[in-house]
């Protein structure tokens, strides 16, 4: 975040003293009017800190007030409250609380702005019992984030803050974008206060235009090959289905071909009578531009070895990860595209899942480090990342992708794109992009239970909600 503290400073020595709280407070309190839908009648309740968010809340919470909103501030340190924003507020018609938990219980909205992006650990006690009481009675909204996460990584460590929505100034926050931090900040939305931020950022978030523009379209001249030919390696004869959803995955993901390897084929050509199958070893199977390797192999590990010898990208996932090295891969010419879900990267990080989980950030990076290659840490929050540049993030998860077999059909597609053509680092993010946006077409707008086979099933509408 110092990189956005460097663009306010610099900003702020541009501006007349006040301006740029008076921004962030204009778009905070619009964001806070929309949510009330009527502002005139009723209650708003700010719970207030000694940094620049108090200060937002109050200044916003006076624009409130003007509209004929009842007001309360809630000041954790009354001496340290922003004393221009405390001013402002009074002068509005509003009022310091004296019964936080009474105007708590008959808000109709309440504002966060206990801890800014400077803060560190959990909320202390008194500010946490006060959140929880807010959650439970209003709609909450987060000024830039929710108190108690850490906007650099998206951890939580202790009591935070869990907002219905989150009104951010300037630029996202990491920790807006990555769980378990992602969880608490509810509906995002960004106030451009008009700061100049570095080209790179540190976190990417891909979007439509982003997808489409990477996206491999076939020219008229295109053959199958030209379109790509990836190889998969998946299935078993305890796991025959493994091999059927990455085959769908990588046939709905846009591959020319698809030639499979391994003891499934019986059941792959009665769902998918286009597939090329080849008994193996993969180094027989014929001319392939990526392979997959990895869904429901179970032990039968012989394939990996010459999966990786070959001179063409690679995708890892599952049974596959548990007998990589390092070395092995670091030692590879070809891109090496890892796939672990949080309980594969605890294992190859040597190290519990609930760490993982709790520290998706650092962790992606240091397995990207650790193999020399890139990333995609599955989970409620994808993450892709390098060595070294940005991570990406998925903004088109959902919880209904928690269900067996999405992860084989994700291989799939995302093994098509590296087939296709596709860098790692942009095959991982489009192809968990259009994962993500099957699922939510699969799930249906009010969601329901999905099967994986139905995310493989809506991959062609994902395309055509991107491109169109």
């Amino acid at each position: 975040m110092e990189t956005v503290r460097a663009a306010e400073r610099e900003l702020m020595a541009r501006l007349p003293e006040g301006a740029l709280m008076q921004r962030a407070a204009a778009g905070l309190a619009v964001a806070c009017g929309e949510l009330l839908g009527k502002v005139y009648g009723s209650r708003v309740v700010l719970l207030v800190g000694s940094g620049d968010n108090g200060g937002d809340a109050l200044y916003a919470g006076a624009r409130l007030a003007r509209r004929g909103a009842g007001v309360a501030a809630v000041l954790f340190s009354p001496q340290r409250a922003h004393q221009g924003g405390l001013a402002a507020l009074r002068a509005a018609g509003g009022r310091i609380s004296d019964d936080a938990p009474r105007d708590i219980g008959r808000a109709d909205l309440v504002v966060d702005g206990i801890v800014g992006i400077g803060g560190r650990g959990g909320l202390r006690p008194k500010a946490a019992q006060l959140a929880r009481a807010a959650w439970e009675s209003a709609p909450v909204v987060a000024v830039d984030l929710p108190s108690g996460v850490d906007a650099d990584s998206g951890e939580v460590h202790g009591d935070a803050v869990r907002a219905d929505a989150t009104v951010t100034f300037g630029a996202y926050k990491p920790g807006l974008l990555i769980d378990p931090a992602r969880d608490r900040a509810g509906a995002l939305r960004l106030v451009d206060i008009g700061l100049t931020l570095p080209q790179e950022a540190e976190l990417e978030a891909l979007q439509h235009e982003d997808v489409a523009e990477l996206l491999p379209r076939p020219a008229p001249e295109s053959d199958k090959y030209r379109r790509g030919v990836v190889g998969v390696v998946a299935g078993s004869a305890r796991y025959p289905g493994a091999a059927v959803l990455a085959v769908a995955g990588a046939l709905r993901g846009g591959a020319g071909a698809v030639r499979y390897v391994g003891p499934a084929a019986d059941a792959v050509l009665a769902r998918f009578p286009e597939t090329l199958v080849h008994p193996g070893p993969p180094d027989k199977a014929g001319r392939v531009q990526a392979w997959v390797i990895g869904p429901g192999i179970g032990d039968e590990a012989d394939a990996l070895e010459d999966v990786l010898a070959a001179d063409v990208p690679v995708l890892v996932d599952a049974d596959g990860l548990r007998f990589l090295t390092p070395e092995r891969v670091r030692e590879r010419r070809a891109e090496t595209l890892l796939t672990p879900h949080a309980g594969e990267a605890a294992a190859l990080l040597g190290r519990g899942r609930e760490e993982v989980e709790a520290a998706r950030l650092a962790s992606v990076r240091e397995l990207a480090a650790r193999y020399g290659a890139t990333v995609l840490l599955k989970g409620s929050t994808t993450l892709v990342a390098e060595a070294d540049g940005p991570v990406r993030v998925n903004p088109t998860g959902t919880g209904w992708l928690a269900t067996a077999g999405s992860g084989d059909v994700l291989s799939g597609v995302t093994g098509s794109l590296l087939a296709a053509g596709l860098p790692a680092r942009d095959a991982g993010s489009v192809g968990a992009y259009l994962h993500g946006l099957a699922a939510r077409r699969a799930a249906g707008p009010d969601g329901a239970p999905i099967l994986a086979s139905e995310v493989a099933a809506h991959l062609g509408a994902a395309w055509r909600d991107v491109t169109h």
